[in-house]
This record gives structure tokens, sequence and C-alpha cells, in this order.
């Protein structure tokens, strides 16, 4: 594994001595535009190993992108071999269905100290909760990005994230969609300051690929950061998001795909050629 290997992959060329903010929120944004959020071994009969050197072959040699804890779990070796200060936590995801976070742990972030402040760095939720830079770990503190505001509030050692939702504006629908659930936060997850090692989390990704209730085996997913916005593939429906269309609303445009143009578009848009058959 070498570190000029994965600059190469995200395509950073910027100078990176020092391991201070500016360096970590140009390594993070490159990483975010170039490596998709995705699940798509697990529907092309592929196993998905949680070992680092399995993750870097995958995601830097055959150019694929994974899930958060292939994704976290790179990034998290790359800021350590820059000399930052970083260590992995797990996260309970908020379950709109079920109005509530998930009993369980089934998400990694990254947090990296520098200079006394905290930030939480996590380049693995994908979609349009995906964070575009670190975010200071402080409570109650409203901090706008591209995709949005989000913010942390803090409760007796327990961190909740969350993000001020925006309307969506589809161009074909007459009305503007209105977001996923009422009022105007969307609940991410929920996390302690707590270390983890991502050995960890070895139960969680066999879990993962064979239980069928949860959302990754329902459907085969794939979501890209762009310089704008959002691409996310899901099952046949592919979206492309623009944010701040006009104020408060985002742009979506939607189009569902065939079989064929699934592949071709994996390839034109998201960089992905797949070895295997999927089965979207």
């Amino acid at each position: 594994m070498n570190i000029q290997e994965y600059f190469g992959r995200i395509s950073y060329n910027k100078p990176h001595k020092d391991a201070d903010l500016q360096t970590l929120t140009a390594i993070f944004q490159h990483h975010i535009q170039t490596i998709p959020f995705e699940n798509l071994s697990m529907h092309c009969g592929e196993t998905i190993e949680l070992d680092l050197q399995a993750t870097y072959n995958k995601i830097v040699r055959k150019k694929r992108g994974g899930w958060c804890l292939e994704i976290n779990n790179l990034l998290f070796w790359a800021l350590q071999e820059l000399g930052f200060d970083v260590c992995i936590l797990g996260a309970h995801s908020y379950d709109p269905a079920e109005k509530g976070y998930t009993a369980e742990i089934n998400h990694i972030l990254l947090k990296v100290v520098m200079e006394g402040d905290s930030y939480i760095v996590d380049a693995g939720f994908g979609g349009a909760y995906q964070a575009w830079q670190p975010l200071l770990l402080v409570s109650g503190k409203d901090q706008p990005q591209g995709p949005g505001v989000f913010r942390f509030r803090e409760d007796s050692g327990t961190w909740y994230f969350e993000k001020v939702k925006r309307k969506h504006y589809i161009p074909e629908q007459r009305d503007t969609d209105v977001p996923d659930t009422p009022g105007n936060i969307r609940k991410i997850y929920r996390f302690t300051l707590e270390p983890r090692h991502i050995d960890d989390f070895q139960e969680l990704n066999a879990y993962l690929q064979v239980s069928p209730d949860n959302i990754l085996r329902k459907k085969s997913i794939c979501t890209l950061q762009t310089s704008s916005g959002l691409l996310a593939l899901v099952g046949w429906t592919l979206t492309e998001m623009k944010y701040s269309y006009k104020e408060d609303t985002d742009l979506l445009n939607i189009t569902t795909l065939t079989d064929e143009e699934v592949e071709k578009t994996l390839k034109d848009k998201f960089n992905i050629v797949l070895e295997n058959k999927l089965v979207p």
C-alpha cells in the first residue's frame, strides 16, 4: 500500500507536508468526489472482506468504491500515513421508518484532533447526508456546507448528528417535493467518543451481507459527490441532484434506466467497471 498510489486514485497532487485542516479538507474532498459510496459487491455475488489490504486493492487498484466500513477504513489509513491524530468511532444510524436509532452500531466515522480541536471526518455516509468538509465537534453550532447545514448536539456524552433539510424541486412534478420526514431537521446518527478498532466491526461486516432486512441488502446503491451536488444510482433509478438550485431548494433530475444503461452509467458517471454481473 502506497500513499502516492492512493493520491493518484483520488486525483490529489497538492502539497501535504503539514497535517493541518487545509490539507485534511483537500484530501477529504478529493476522496468523496472520486470514491463512490457503493454496495455493488453484494449484488454481484462478491464477498466484502473487512481487511485493509483487500479494501486498498478494491478501491485504489480496481477503482471501485465501498460502504462506510471500507471507505472510512481506507481514509483512516491514509490520514495516519500523513501524520494526523485520527481514531475510528462507531455510530447508530437513524431509521426514519422506525423513527429511532438502530440498537446496534452500524456505521463508522473518524475523529481527527488538530491543535486541541476535534473534527468529525466521515466519507462513508453517501447520498444527500454526506458532508463535504470536516466538521468541528462542537455542540449546537450550525455548520453550513454545500449539501446543507449540519450540526451536532451533545447530551450526557452521546453526540447526535443532524442536517437541516432543504426542499426538492423535480421538474416533471408540478408541486415541490416534500422532504422525507415532517419537520426541518433530519437526524443522521448518534455516537460516543469511545475509540474503536476496525476489527470490532468484523461481525457487522458479515451480518450486513446476509441480513435480508437492511437497506444495503434490499437495494443496490452507488452514490458519488460532485462539485455541485450528487449522483445516486439506486436499483435502476438514477438521480442527479444539484444543491442550492435556488434558495433552500435542491434540483433533482430522476431517470429510470434499463439493465444495459445501468452498466454504462456506472462506467460513464461513476468510473466503475464491474468484474461480475450486477443484479440491480
